[in-house]
């Protein structure tokens, strides 16, 4: 079995709970960067437009490495995710929280996934 927990293809459950776990993000992320235009907006600072449009990017991203997990690359581009998720806490500091809940769910999802398809996989020998 090929280890898919920073860069590679992972198998039929790997992919499926990682790609939800990363797709729910999207949500998170983008009511986060709603968050972020409206704290910055309501100070005068005048980065609020540049908040929102990097969070909704952020919040793309989130689709399409939901959508990439087929390739090789999609597992990374969900790594390069959650630390920038993590990094949002610099402007609103409860994404902090929501990265470490994310980020626990994303390891959750990729180490019970591959156990799950390793179980699938012996069950379907034995039968």
């Amino acid at each position: 079995m090929r280890d898919v927990f920073f860069h590679g293809v992972g198998e039929k459950m790997t992919r499926r709970f990682a790609a939800i776990v990363i797709g729910s993000q999207s949500l998170v992320v983008f009511f986060g960067a709603l968050v972020a235009y409206g704290m910055a907006k309501a100070q005068d600072d005048s980065s609020h437009t540049t908040y929102l449009v990097v969070g909704c990017v952020l919040a793309v991203l989130c689709i399409v490495a939901a959508g990439a997990m087929r390739r090789p690359w999609g597992v990374t581009l969900g790594w390069v995710i959650e630390v920038a998720t993590l990094a949002a806490a610099f402007i609103v500091p409860m994404m902090f929280f929501v990265g470490l809940v994310f980020g626990a769910l994303w390891i959750t999802a990729l180490v019970q996934g591959r156990k799950m398809d390793r179980l699938t996989r012996e069950f379907s020998g034995a039968s």
